[in-house]
């Protein structure tokens, strides 16, 4: 009996396999297809007769299109998303479309390990979304992508020709951040202080969980194997107070990490009361920070930006003049000179 082969050679259709992937945040999603081009393998230039000639329009079941060539174009998603505000479970599936002139269907297939669409049936479909194509720059290779990418969201798009397919796709980034900070506190990373106060602000700015948030920034200021006590936990402290609606409490923590705080800390919870639009406290912070620290970097260049964003340009150059003269390195000496320039400029 002749033994069968089983070497890999190359494959000769020039449909040459490709693979995209995008993360937001912990959520992985990856695309894989074999990349058809616009002219044919024997040369024949087919512009022109891609949509709805080679790609016909209104095919349907039974065969719709495989999104790609040779086998099924694949696309994974690592966690649970929406797709055009649909969920989809985390899993691979098999990517077909159903094209027409106005409209297309997106088919995410359970069965992502065929050969194209010619064995597809619908008992299999995860999920089924109706998109609009759109014009698109010339792509004489087809090709996917993904665009406005946000910290919780993108778009794929799907290219050949002159066409353009998109598809929007969401991810709950903040709460699954959230389980895995839960987690990470669990192992390691529960033995330091910063890993709590890392955890509680990042609560803060994300603005969610503000209850157990203010258990982890108890944590990394009193830790039960740890104790540090510093601006910075504080400073947090006080903001979870405040949004738990508790002013009181959130006053007395404020007030100890101005005393505790370091010229750097100071400037830096100036800068987000500037960000927060309380541009008089920011100020009143950044002279404290004058007071206790003197001539300390970046004392000056907090008061600069305290009365640029007041509308107070003369204070503002001058204090602005202090700190280049103090700038640690040449950057920061490039960055000073420039808001110095401008506002010079337009007074």
């Amino acid at each position: 009996m002749q033994a069968q082969s089983h070497i890999t050679l190359p494959w000769d259709g020039g449909n040459q396999k490709a693979q995209v992937s995008q993360w937001m945040g912990l959520v992985q999603v990856t695309i894989t297809y074999f990349s058809p081009d616009v002219t044919a393998p024997n040369g024949q230039n087919r512009k022109g007769q891609i949509w709805g000639d080679l790609v016909p329009y209104n095919a349907g079941e039974p065969y719709p299109w495989r999104a790609g060539a040779n086998r099924n174009t694949t696309i994974s998603f690592s966690h649970d998303v929406t797709v055009e505000g649909e969920i989809l479970e985390a899993g691979l599936y098999g990517l077909h479309m159903i094209p027409s002139a106005t409209t297309w269907t997106l088919i995410f297939s359970n069965n992502a390990t065929s050969w194209g669409s010619f064995t597809y049936t619908s008992d299999e479909d995860a999920l089924r979304v109706t998109v609009n194509p759109q014009e698109g720059p010339y792509k004489e290779w087809l090709s996917y992508e993904f665009i406005d990418r946000l910290p919780d969201q993108c778009t794929g798009v799907m290219q050949w020709e002159n066409l353009a397919v998109p598809f929007s796709i969401k991810a709950d980034v903040k709460n699954l951040y959230l389980e895995h900070i839960r987690n990470e506190l669990r192992d390691e990373a529960g033995f330091t202080w910063e890993s709590w106060y890392q955890a509680a602000n990042y609560c803060l700015e994300n603005e969610i969980n503000y209850q157990e948030a203010l258990g982890w920034i108890n944590r990394s200021i009193s830790g039960d194997y740890f104790s540090n006590e510093n601006a910075a936990n504080l400073f947090v402290k006080a903001g979870l107070l405040e949004k738990l609606q508790d002013p009181v409490n959130a006053q007395k923590a404020r007030d100890r990490a101005l005393q505790l705080g370091s010229s750097d800390q100071l400037y830096q919870f100036g800068r987000k009361l500037i960000r927060e639009k309380k541009g008089e406290e920011a100020l009143k912070v950044f002279k404290l920070n004058l007071k206790r620290h003197k001539d300390a970097w970046p004392v000056h260049l907090g008061l600069g930006r305290a009365y640029n964003n007041l509308g107070d340009t003369k204070n503002a150059i001058k204090h602005f003049k202090l700190a280049l003269k103090d700038a640690p390195n040449s950057r920061q000496e490039l960055n000073i000179q420039k808001i110095i320039t401008n506002l010079e400029s337009s007074n």
